[in-house]
């Protein structure tokens, strides 16, 4: 089920659940990432693999092989 680095996930509720279920998700950036919220316009702090947009609610995540950009990260949801 691990596809190392090469796993390609469409979706950040992909994303969002395969770190969930790695038991990341909790885990800290080696580097705060300044995110664009996509839900309601507002910057923030991503300090973890998955972190939540403080104005709205909107989930987001990255994978640890992704970590290092902010290009990676992707929105999975309101309050997912």
């Amino acid at each position: 089920m691990h596809d190392g680095c090469s796993g390609a996930h469409e979706s950040g509720k992909q994303i969002v659940d395969k770190i969930r279920m790695m038991g990341f998700n909790s885990s800290p950036l080696e580097a705060v990432l300044e995110i664009f919220c996509s839900n309601c316009d507002n910057n923030f702090q991503m300090e973890h693999m998955e972190s939540t947009c403080p104005t709205c609610g909107m989930v987001y995540g990255v994978t640890p092989c992704h970590s290092n950009s902010a290009q990676f990260v992707k929105a999975a949801g309101v309050n997912y």
